[in-house]
């Protein structure tokens, strides 16, 4: 089968792995537990949810006491803790564009069992003058919503025509679309870059790094004239083994079994996805809370705080940032027990062991795309240096085409978000981005082959 190219019918090779199965024996009667333990908290939820309405009420006189405001605080915080978070709303609707505010329209512009291409079309009353190129912005899988990466949208959209990758909960697609590992994630990449035409940029925020530089490292290879332009790599795990994090270390420690056996669970009835194997969502939220617990009980701490002294502006923010975190998706259990093995245990890419379909996957052969790497000094996540390795990996890229931008005073969520990215970073990628346009299908920028 040709890279980029997919079947919908599940073939042999596409049934759940039997290794998987077997191992998960231990750890598949948690979803179903966590299921049920949902189910036997619905009516406490509901009854604070109603004890919080009742303290609140003003004509409730007990609203107005510390009494009343301490218990509506504590029916909020215990509702919130334990209530399941839905996929959150994008909630794009305009963007400035210089001095104008244009409306924003988004669409599929191309869609797959476990992803939607979601493009942000800004709609021109009159087209700027400044060239405003194509941008696929592959945001990470890796346990939140693509959500997560919306003021990374919302600050591009200013420059770029974006369209952004909306991975599909795992627990959301039935078992008869097949499985989804590592080398599909690539050849999902592939047939995005297909589907949008040679010329486009491309940035990789976090995880999908190591499938975006194998992705066009395979289409280098093969010489595809749809290669992008460029690529920029942020925070990525390219080589975990500079500067390890606790992340690295722990996969390293623990082994690719035991992630098997503990993590890996299958998803129960009545969602479509029932009987696939996953790493769940909550599973993963226990892992990122447990990261910074002591910071996560300060901000609820605070957060009880602001409501009793009624400070909504500061509440408000504690509801919008947790909405976003508690919200997780399941991952394929392929995906991710290949992605741990071969990213973060065998470190393939970096030792040129890395295979996509049987073929190799040689950095080396990247000699038309653009580079440029961003990192983050504080990075707990991908340490300093992980990421720039991809230059040292990239050897045919030309001087001129390859920049690397390590970001003072930010961790991982400020290599993509906050005011330092809108001012500092995002910035340096957009004038790369136009240093490396394709000014025209047949300019000497473009590679050969492409018409």
């Amino acid at each position: 089968m040709a890279i980029g190219v997919f079947g919908n019918a599940l073939h042999a090779d596409e049934l759940p792995d039997p290794s998987i199965e077997a191992a998960s024996a231990l750890s598949r009667p948690l979803y179903w537990m966590f299921e049920m333990g949902q189910a036997a908290l619905n009516p406490y939820r509901a009854l604070a949810d109603a004890g919080r309405l009742y303290y609140r009420n003003p004509v409730n006189p007990l609203a107005h006491t510390q009494l009343g405001k301490s218990a509506a605080a504590w029916c909020e915080l215990f509702e919130r803790a334990t209530r399941r978070y839905g996929k959150p709303d994008w909630g794009i609707d305009s963007v400035t564009v210089g001095a104008t505010q244009v409306p924003v329209r988004v669409s599929a512009a191309w869609e797959r069992p476990f992803c939607r291409l979601l493009h942000f079309e800004r709609v021109f009353e009159h087209a700027p003058r400044r060239p405003q190129p194509k941008l696929l912005i592959v945001a990470p899988m890796s346990g939140h919503y693509a959500t997560l990466l919306r003021g990374t949208v919302r600050t591009m959209l200013a420059n770029h025509d974006v369209y952004v990758t909306d991975w599909v909960d795992a627990k959301m697609v039935p078992l008869t679309e097949g499985r989804f590992d590592l080398d599909d994630y690539i050849d999902y990449v592939i047939s995005m870059l297909h589907r949008l035409g040679g010329g486009v940029h491309v940035m990789a925020v976090c995880q999908p790094a190591v499938p975006v530089l194998a992705a066009v490292a395979r289409m280098e290879a093969e010489d595809d004239p749809h290669v992008p332009a460029s690529m920029v790599l942020m925070g990525g795990p390219i080589d975990t083994r500079e500067s390890p994090t606790i992340v690295n270390d722990v996969a390293i420690d623990r082994g690719l079994d035991w992630f098997r056996r503990n993590v890996i669970t299958s998803v129960p009835f009545p969602h479509p996805g029932v009987m696939r194997q996953v790493y769940p969502g909550f599973l993963q939220l226990h892992g990122f809370v447990s990261m910074n617990l002591e910071r996560h009980l300060q901000a609820h701490s605070d957060m009880f705080r602001h409501l009793v002294k009624g400070d909504g502006d500061s509440a408000e923010k504690h509801r919008e940032f947790y909405d976003e975190y508690l919200a997780v998706m399941d991952l394929s259990a392929e995906f991710y027990l290949q992605t741990i093995e071969t990213v973060f245990i065998r470190h393939d890419l970096p030792l040129g062991r890395m295979t996509h379909r049987g073929l190799p996957v040689d950095p080396s052969k990247i000699r038309n795309v653009a580079l440029l790497t961003v990192e983050g000094e504080n990075d707990d996540i991908s340490g300093v240096g992980q990421t720039e390795a991809a230059q040292r990996l990239c050897v045919n890229i030309p001087e001129e085409k390859r920049v690397h931008y390590l970001q003072p005073a930010v961790g991982h969520y400020g290599v993509f978000n906050g005011s330092r990215f809108r001012s500092e970073i995002a910035p340096r990628i957009s004038d790369f981005i136009l240093s490396n346009n394709w000014p025209n299908k047949k300019s000497n920028s473009a590679p050969a082959g492409v018409e």
